[in-house]
């Protein structure tokens, strides 16, 4: 009686244990599938700016076989983010205006945002950013996941592009700007 007794604790803890390591497992597996753990940021710095919209810049780059997506960012130094790019305006200036479908950045691969091209966009800035200083950026993937980097604040001129709104799936953002020159 006793070893049946002592035979079934066994095997209890047996299954115990496998569920357990199944766990583990089934966690490792998730986290590895996450779209933000495949994505390094390098070169990431942001352009100084006292009030109202500055850019941030930065180069991604993609560990996976497959490509990712970044569809949001945001940042606690603004009230609230886009993603960018620069295109022809009607008069055929180019202008910035929100990235439709967000960065892709190809499997294995490199992203860059660059001053004059596409960027991140940290609007209605809650106090002054100036040269030296560090921010954090939270970027958001298409699978949910988060990654957070820090940015150096840098001395910039920028390229003046002017803002034109709209462009991208932004329902509920606050009302942006009508055409100011930013930087990007």
């Amino acid at each position: 009686m006793q070893i049946s007794i002592r035979r079934g604790a066994f095997v209890a803890a047996l299954s115990f244990a496998a569920v357990l390591a199944g766990a583990c497992s089934s966690d490792t597996a998730e986290s590895a599938d996450r779209q933000a753990d495949s994505v390094i940021v390098h070169e990431q710095w942001v352009k100084a700016a006292d009030s109202g919209m500055t850019s941030a810049f930065a180069e991604f780059r993609n560990s996976a076989d497959t490509e990712v997506r970044v569809v949001a960012a945001s940042s606690p130094a603004a009230g609230w983010s886009e993603l960018h790019e620069i295109a022809p305006g009607d008069s055929g200036a180019p202008v910035m205006r929100p990235k439709a479908g967000g960065f892709v950045i190809p499997a294995g691969g490199i992203y860059t945002l660059a001053a004059g091209g596409d960027h991140l966009m940290l609007m209605d800035l809650l106090a002054p950013l100036t040269p030296g200083a560090e921010t954090e950026i939270t970027l958001e993937f298409e699978d949910r996941s988060t990654k957070t980097f820090t940015a150096q604040v840098r001395d910039f001129a920028g390229a003046q592009e002017n803002y034109q709104p709209g462009g991208g799936d932004h329902a509920g953002a606050p009302a942006a700007p009508s055409a100011p020159a930013h930087g990007g």
